[in-house]
């Protein structure tokens, strides 16, 4: 870990935390004082010098205490309007058109340039503000340009090759080399990112590659049986995926329809909403943060601390673990808001990374609120969208549980193993078991979570433990008398001190 870049974020989100705060932005404020606690948290586990940073600590989170009653009384800032909306769909059209045109793609930049056009001028004609129809009459302009020098460069554009290598099949042979099949990318699993921005090509059994290196006619015959998950084929991810189109003139909806919802859910849900409808600047990350993650009556815990480990993992140690999983992504490789709707999220299921689309429709409660697991930066989406992905996958919200092993390898890819913890366990050694987690911990090699069993209330009591639910390790500490753990309960994220118990280790 690297305790510097450590301070300099705590520093950072301090600074914005005071600012919201100061302008009465108690939500913004609350986020930010809570990111400011965390880096400095993760900057003394990396051996910072920095004076009085428990200290610091403490007053921050006592700043968030006092604040959540402000936050509650605050009325809400006012949402965008739908031509505000449709104003940024634009945007995102003519952005995804400009990456396209840059590829080399001329006929799907020139669509997207055009479906732009076509939104700016209707949106324009649907509002009497002046400021808004300029902005979206500049941007139709500079799309048409745009559009219009494409297509003359396309046809002022010499051919390349001769009539007889334009037939098809019916024709003749074309010259040339034929090209390869798809290439289908898997990440190196595990602790090991140094191959993290190079991922390993294994192509498909169209390619010329020897034998040993691509799939079998058996293998790609499990691939294709496996795909099928609960009614809904969810195929391997392969690195044309990477080229997926996210940019539409209008919202994308998903033609599988709406998950199905818990009866939990049920008895509160009032209607489904999309991210501009509850806050009114939507986007995907502020910052990666275990501490910002909430559950709700979904009964997805384990996958809720999953979710916390990976994001606590990326952030201490500045890997993309769970952030390179969401798309669309800028050319930094950073995952973005959509304003048209449509994600994509890569999940290692039944074997091989599969891609799952979802659109972005959240269920909503009686009280505007969400009746999902969510940031608690409203603005933020990808607990939800990530969750929903899943949650997709696994049949929907109304989801019986699962298992921190099913879940990790699931969003990260690496592999599980599970520890019986419990006292009538004769080959579990306790001190040998706590030293191997402590060291793997503390190199980065190892992602914790624990899980309780049946107990009674007294005994919940006495741990500050909830029965049967599971809980993200955010640390592993040697204290004088015994070990203990550092857990995040994703019910109502608090943090807690408990023994070193641990149901289950991913490597």
């Amino acid at each position: 870990m690297d305790c510097t870049a450590l301070e300099h974020d705590a520093v950072k989100f301090a600074k914005t935390a005071v600012i919201s705060d100061q302008n009465g932005k108690y939500n913004d404020a609350v986020f930010y004082y809570k990111e400011a606690a965390q880096a400095l948290i993760y900057a003394g586990m990396a051996g910072s010098k920095l004076e009085g940073i428990q200290d610091k600590v403490n007053e921050y989170l006592d700043r968030v205490q006092a604040l959540h009653n402000a936050v509650q009384a605050q009325s809400s800032d006012p949402l965008k309007s739908k031509q505000q909306v449709d104003l940024e769909r634009a945007h995102f059209l003519v952005t995804q058109a400009f990456e396209e045109d840059e590829k080399g793609n001329g006929d799907e930049a020139i669509e997207l340039y055009t479906q732009a056009v076509e939104l700016c001028i209707q949106t324009s004609n649907d509002t009497t503000d002046q400021g808004l129809q300029a902005k979206l009459k500049q941007l139709a302009r500079q799309a048409l340009d745009r559009a219009e020098g494409l297509k003359e460069s396309q046809s002022s554009r010499p051919s390349t090759q001769s009539p007889q290598d334009r037939q098809g099949p019916s024709g003749g042979k074309p010259s040339g080399n034929v090209e390869p099949g798809p290439v289908r990318q898997f990440f190196p699993l595990g602790p090991d990112f140094s191959l993290q921005d190079r991922p390993q090509p294994v192509r498909s059994v169209q390619s010329s590659e020897p034998q040993g290196q691509r799939y079998t006619p058996e293998e790609i015959e499990v691939l294709r049986s496996t795909s099928k998950i609960n009614s809904i084929a969810f195929v391997p991810f392969m690195s044309v995926d990477l080229k997926e189109r996210f940019a539409f003139p209008v919202p994308f909806s998903d033609k599988l329809g709406k998950l199905a919802l818990s009866p939990k859910q049920k008895a509160l849900f009032s209607r489904w909403v999309r991210p501009d409808e509850i806050c009114n600047n939507p986007t995907m990350i502020l910052s990666v943060s275990s501490f910002s993650i909430k559950q709700t009556v979904v009964s997805d815990c384990s996958f809720v601390a999953s979710l916390a480990i990976s994001a606590a993992y990326e952030r201490r140690y500045n890997k993309k673990l769970i952030t390179s999983i969401i798309y669309p992504q800028n050319r930094r490789g950073e995952p973005e808001y959509n304003p048209c709707g449509k994600y994509m999220v890569k999940l290692h299921i039944n074997g091989v990374p599969r891609k799952v689309i979802i659109d972005d429709f959240l269920p909503c409660g009686q009280n505007g609120e969400l009746l999902c697991s969510y940031s608690s930066n409203r603005n933020e989406l990808w607990v939800s969208l990530i969750e929903k992905a899943y949650m997709k996958v696994m049949g929907g919200y109304d989801f019986p549980g699962s298992n921190s092993n099913i879940d990790l390898h699931a969003l990260t890819g690496w592999i599980p193993e599970r520890i019986a913890m419990h006292s009538d366990n004769q080959s579990f050694k306790k001190d040998d078991t706590f030293r191997m987690l402590y060291q793997r911990f503390h190199r980065g090699d190892v992602l914790i979570t624990t899980a309780t069993g049946v107990m009674t209330e007294e005994e919940g009591e006495r741990w500050g433990l909830v029965p049967t639910h599971a809980y993200a390790v955010l640390d592993v500490r040697e204290h004088k008398v015994s070990p203990f753990g550092q857990t995040l309960k994703p019910l109502d994220c608090l943090l807690r001190y408990t023994t070193p118990l641990s149901s289950t280790i991913v490597f």
